[in-house]
């Protein structure tokens, strides 16, 4: 398991895979990250020292994500996160929460008062029926202006069976125009029972890939190693 690399694309920056006590939520039709996780925070805290022990600082961004929520990891590590920050010069940090933590946002923001912080949604897309009916995501809002609220950027998944150009279009520019960057994971084959559509993605290869590969706001995963951490 690769847990720190860096993005030397677009937005440069450091990004470490960090273990947390485990998304809360498992309910997430396509996903199966959450078996990166450990109830033992002794345990999971020297796994997040090694891994922090391996940032530099040398763009003054870092992405921390956890195969779950900034919540779910323990307070040594946030504090740690911070000290590591500060010693390494960094600016900036991007966080990832899942839309249930979203009041705990605010307390979140002044804790890291000394950092410009970033929070990413797992959003996956605007459309409320295959959010929620299909991907099972447990954000129950629909006014996509009352979603974006307290988040700064945001995941979405294409490539999936009731996706086509124009509805990945839609979620792309609704998106842009909501949040600061937006992430697109094009979905790959994992334990879960949600597939890959072939045909869905070749159109997004197709329509919209040459649209946005060069766009400064976007990050496009074909692969979802494609940051370098993971496996």
């Amino acid at each position: 398991m690769e847990r720190y690399s860096k993005i030397t694309e677009k937005r440069k920056r450091e990004i470490v895979l960090l273990r947390g006590s485990g998304c809360v939520y498992k309910k997430c039709a396509f996903c199966d990250y959450y078996h990166d996780s450990c109830k033992n925070e002794e345990e999971n805290f020297l796994l997040n020292s090694q891994v922090l022990e391996k940032v530099d600082g040398q763009y003054g961004d870092l992405e921390i994500i956890n195969s779950g929520s900034v919540f779910e990891l323990d307070k040594d590590t946030i504090e740690l996160i911070k000290q590591t920050a500060k010693a390494k010069g960094i600016k900036t940090l991007h966080f990832e929460s899942h839309y249930l933590y979203r009041n705990r946002i605010p307390a979140l923001r002044k804790e890291f008062c000394d950092f410009d912080l970033k929070m990413k949604l797992g959003l996956e897309t605007f459309d409320n029926e295959l959010r929620e009916n299909v991907l099972k995501k447990g954000i129950p809002e629909k006014d996509c202006y009352v979603i974006a609220q307290n988040f700064d950027e945001a995941n979405f998944l294409f490539g999936i069976k009731g996706q086509d150009s124009n509805t990945m279009l839609n979620d792309i520019k609704t998106g842009l125009e909501l949040f600061e960057r937006i992430c697109i994971n094009i979905m790959c084959k994992n334990t879960s029972k949600i597939l890959p559509d072939k045909d869905v993605i070749n159109a997004f290869i197709k329509d919209i890939y040459p649209l946005y590969k060069n766009d400064y706001r976007v990050d496009i995963l074909l692969n979802n190693t494609d940051f370098g951490v993971g496996d």
